[in-house]
This record gives C-alpha cells, sequence and structure tokens, in this order.
C-alpha cells in the first residue's frame, strides 16, 4: 500500500469503494486507469486514481477492454474499518 493517507470520510471514495464491493464498476486501463460505475464515465478520476495509488482498487491486467474493478485485501480491510466506525459512531 501506498504511504498516501487516505481518509474514507471522504463519502465519495467511500462510495467508489462501495461501488466496487458491490460488483458495480469496471476500470479501462490506459496510460492512466479509468473507472466505469454501472456502465458510466465515473467523473472523479482523481478519487479513482487516488484509491488506485493507495492500494485499494487492484490494478487491472494487461490488455485491452475493460476489466472487472475489484478490492484489494487492503481495500476490504479499509471500507471494513469505515463502516465499523459509523456504527460506533451511530452514523449507520
Amino acid at each position: 500500500m501506498s504511504s498516501e493517507s487516505i481518509d474514507l470520510e471522504n463519502r465519495r471514495d467511500r462510495a467508489l469503494l462501495q461501488a466496487v464491493a458491490d460488483q458495480r464498476c469496471e476500470i479501462l486501463q490506459g496510460w492512466q486507469p479509468v473507472l466505469f460505475i454501472d456502465g458510466r464515465l465515473c467523473s472523479d478520476v482523481d478519487a479513482c486514481r487516488r484509491l488506485i495509488r493507495a492500494g485499494f482498487v487492484a490494478q487491472p491486467g494487461l490488455g485491452t477492454g475493460r476489466w472487472p474493478a475489484r478490492l484489494t485485501k487492503a481495500g476490504e480491510a479499509e471500507l471494513a474499518k469505515a463502516d465499523q466506525a459509523d456504527r460506533v459512531a451511530g452514523r449507520h
């Protein structure tokens, strides 16, 4: 995982991770990866790239086309930790 700090209190980052966990996302590999959610281009490409750099979303394989996006073990753990913090705080 990168040393870049990701704060999953950011609702957009959390929503993106949850969409990946729900298998609603695909990644198009290129010079920079692009995320599609429900078949539509994600408008926050910076958030997508930030989550990939942080090691929460797996890089797609080599080749062309869209690949199913998936969480890494670190992404699964971070999303679970954020959900637990919400439950403790009464936000869930």
